[in-house]
């Protein structure tokens, strides 16, 4: 089974820097990334969606901007996961994940950035600052919406479970 690729790849007029293309995304939080449409997916779902079926992959070919994108994105769900697995409460993990979202965090280029081999550095200081906000607009929409995907009725629910059952059986290996 192929690993999925984004569907902004085919997006065409979006910007890119340090080979992420800006997209548009369903969001209330400041940032550089153009609004999506309200009943369109953006690719804060479609990272969302996919995370299950991609998060095993270890080879991933990339056909475009937008899947370094879902990329970076998935690579950031797992760290969110990680920082959840004592499996707090609802509003323990809206508070961390928000924590998480707004800490220090590396950008293609930077030197602790760890997949700077898939992406290149920002052309220039007003490309990195665009793209440092960008991801940080990112990051906060996702550590809004990834709680709600894992939480039914203030407990960990079905989506967080299958997540779990992988990880053991990922030790148990």
């Amino acid at each position: 089974m192929p690993a999925y690729h984004s569907a902004f790849n085919e997006m065409t007029d979006l910007r890119s820097v340090g080979s992420m293309s800006l997209l548009p995304i369903k969001t209330r939080v400041r940032g550089p990334s153009p609004i999506a449409d309200p009943n369109a997916e953006d690719i804060i779902d479609e990272a969302l969606n996919l995370f299950r079926a991609n998060v095993l992959f270890r080879n991933f070919e990339i056909k475009g901007d937008a899947d370094r994108v879902l990329i970076y994105l998935i690579l950031f769900i797992t760290e969110c996961l990680g920082k959840l697995a004592r499996s707090p409460s609802l509003r323990e993990a809206e508070k961390i994940l928000g924590t998480l979202a707004l800490g220090n965090f590396a950008i293609p280029g930077d030197a602790t950035f760890p997949l700077n081999a898939l992406y290149t550095a920002p052309a220039n200081k007003m490309d990195a600052d665009l793209l440092r906000q960008y991801v940080s607009q990112l990051r906060q929409e996702m550590a809004i919406r990834l709680p709600n995907r894992i939480y039914e009725n203030d407990k960990p629910g079905k989506w967080w479970m299958c997540f779990q059952k992988r990880k053991f059986m990922n030790k148990s290996l």
